[in-house]
């Protein structure tokens, strides 16, 4: 479908990559990888026409076409969400146009018998032809559902374009491209703008997208559940895996050692060639064995080898003061933004040493109340912090906090304390900064660089509370590496804002989900959580609850409770969990009905044409929504009764 054939990127003096060849077939999966600044962004607009190489060819067969998700773009539309998504069907808008042309010249017409009318409605019907063969029956359909996908809730559609942040313009861009079809796919770090649910929604419509998909991303799970071959770009070279992101790991590292081992018996042998031309040099017996050495180093075909790979790298930060047992206490806490609640009756605690992630779709208040905790914003309700608090906070406007006048190592320098101060240069370099880059002055630096160099600044601090934003969005695979192993050691409270599944794995030992202006509690990892999210039984969580606390209540009360307060008690407990039972089968039952919708999105379903799925849609999740603000009440009123009976 596409070759690429031998093609070079000279920039100034500087060569990118040279000699690069390789195919895209239909229906391939490719992650494309290597360090940043190998030339991965290059080759994406080079594939898409955007880029001409310095030299080597590009070969597209007939009738194929690509579309291109840079990681930024300049974005200009003063159109509705819906109206700017159908931008993607501009044929399809068209022929409509030329269907309602001639359908307008048949109207006007009543020489029915006529050459020129038969021949219009001949026209007609060509044009209905090729409009129903190309999808026009049903594109509405096509765009709601990748709206729909990527996050977007219906009474949204009609909204101003103009008047979302530029990660929700981008969501727009990413579902035009989608519904363009075209042969081949390119996304340049796709994830950066979605939430873990519009992430799942879009592994799944690639998986069965008709065509070839090349992805850059630092979102390990994500190339993994999509992608079946692998492209490493390395020192100017390319490498073809047809094996998946983690397979290609193991792979890459047998095949570093390989290079290493040859490189060392290499290196050995240029030294002993060099000493014995600088030993014999100006002996005249030897003359002719010190030309020919000097040439033979000459024509050395010199084997190159990547540095170290720096996730080897531990570090070990000081301890963190030592907090309250209580870290952050909420009671009915709300907040909205003039009309719009974002937040409604939150009530929560966060211990000492947990670490926390907030997860959920994007505007539903996860950055709100990290903000909130840092009091930048005003709220209601209550909200206490514990004793001794010292918090850290990580935001993707933290860098605007950094001194410009200093240079990169100073930045870090004048932070770090004890043993770590031996390791700064590994701890730059394992963030991407790295040789001469160490002395840049921080107004110089992109804005990624300067979030990185805030990220690492703000973990050689002494706090004992650390909420991070999206942390990972500028850094690579090893660069993430390095921060979770710091983060797994670090013994004090974290909140992670995150959608990298991979990096939460293994961290977070507890999720927060925030849906719905509520925020829900799951014990167990992102993976766990994830799961449940699928198949949730609240029931057996319930049941499960109910029989820890009243085991643990049995203990505490002893004979105080009397017989005959006990067995009324009890009555009344098995009704209010019944209704609590009844709540949550109707909520199962109901998210069975959506996890059933969802697989119609993702699986494309041709039979949905009109708007009829997605009312019922919307429908369902109204239902889920009002059911689980029942559920809460029952909850509460279910926690009120044991409260009460644990307090005579």
């Amino acid at each position: 479908m596409i070759s690429v054939d031998n093609i070079s990127v000279v920039f100034g003096g500087f060569e990118l990559f040279s000699g690069v060849s390789f195919m895209i077939n239909a229906r391939d999966r490719i992650g494309l990888t290597g360090r940043n600044g190998a030339g991965k962004t290059s080759l994406l607009r080079i594939i898409h026409g955007k880029m001409k190489p310095s030299s080597g060819s590009l070969a597209i067969s007939s009738g194929s076409s690509t579309g291109y998700l840079p990681q930024q773009m300049k974005l200009s539309d003063d159109t509705s969400i819906m109206d700017e998504t159908l931008k993607a069907f501009h044929d399809l808008k068209e022929m409509e146009k030329k269907m309602h042309q001639v359908n307008e010249q048949i109207s006007a017409r009543e020489d029915h018998s006529s050459d020129e009318y038969l021949g219009l409605c001949d026209r007609l019907t060509d044009l209905q032809e090729q409009y129903r063969i190309r999808g026009g029956d049903r594109y509405m359909a096509e765009a709601e559902q990748a709206l729909a996908g990527l996050g977007f809730e219906r009474r949204q559609f009609d909204q101003p374009s103009s008047t979302l942040s530029g990660g929700w313009r981008m969501r727009i861009e990413l579902a035009k491209i989608l519904l363009a079809k075209p042969s081949v796919i390119l996304l340049d770090e796709p994830t950066n703008h979605l939430d873990i649910v519009s992430i799942q929604w879009l592994e799944s419509y690639l998986l069965s997208y008709p065509g070839a998909v090349i992805v850059v991303s630092h979102d390990r799970a994500f190339l993994d559940n999509v992608c079946n071959r692998t492209l490493e770009l390395s020192l100017g070279k390319i490498y073809d895996y047809r094996v998946s992101y983690s397979k290609f790991v193991e792979l890459r590292k047998e095949r570093r050692e390989h290079q290493l081992a040859a490189w060392k018996n290499q290196q050995k042998m240029i030294g002993d060639n060099e000493k014995f031309i600088e030993r014999f040099r100006y002996k005249n017996t030897k003359a002719v064995q010190v030309q020919s050495r000097i040439k033979k180093l000459d024509k050395l075909d010199r084997i190159e080898i990547e540095e170290e790979d720096t996730s080897a790298i531990t570090i070990k930060f000081a301890p963190a003061p030592r907090s309250g047992t209580i870290v952050i206490e909420a009671e009915a806490l709300s907040k909205s933004y003039d009309r719009h609640a974002v937040l409604r009756d939150i009530d929560f605690i966060i211990e000492r040493q947990e670490k926390i992630a907030f997860v959920g779709r994007n505007g539903e208040g996860k950055t709100t109340f990290a903000r909130i905790i840092m009091g930048e914003l005003d709220y209601g309700g209550k909200l206490k912090k514990g004793h001794n608090l010292n918090i850290g906070y990580f935001a993707q406007n933290q860098d605007e906090l950094l001194d410009e006048s200093l240079t990169v190592f100073q930045t870090i320098d004048n932070v770090a304390r004890g043993e770590i101060r031996t390791k700064i240069r590994d701890i730059l370099g394992a963030f991407l900064f790295s040789g001469e880059e160490i002395d840049k002055k921080v107004s110089v630096l992109s804005g990624g660089e300067r979030s990185r160099l805030a990220l690492i600044k703000l973990l050689l601090e002494p706090y004992n509370l650390l909420i991070l934003d999206e942390p990972t969005n500028h850094l690579d695979m090893r660069s993430k590496d390095i921060l979770k192993q710091a983060l797994v050691k670090y013994d004090g409270t974290l909140i992670v804002v995150s959608h990298d599944r991979d990096f939460l794995d293994g961290l977070v030992e507890k999720i927060y989900e925030f849906r719905n202006k509520k925020i829900r509690e799951f014990n167990g990892g992102v993976y766990e959580f994830l799961e449940k999210r699928k198949i949730e039984n609240l029931k057996a969580i319930e049941e499960k609850d109910v029989q820890t606390l009243e085991t643990q209540r049995e203990k505490k009360s002893g004979n105080k409770v009397q017989y005959l307060q006990k067995k009324e008690y009890e009555k009344e407990l098995r009704k209010k969990q019944k209704v609590l039972t009844g709540i949550e089968e109707k909520i199962s039952k109901l998210e069975k009905t959506r996890a059933g919708m969802d697989a119609r999105l993702s699986a494309h379903d041709t039979d949905i044409s009109d708007h009829a799925f997605f009312r019922e849609y919307e429908e369902v999740n109204h239902l889920i929504n009002k059911e689980m603000i029942n559920w809460e009440k029952a909850s509460i009123e279910l926690e009120r009764l044991r409260s009460n009976n644990k307090d005579k």
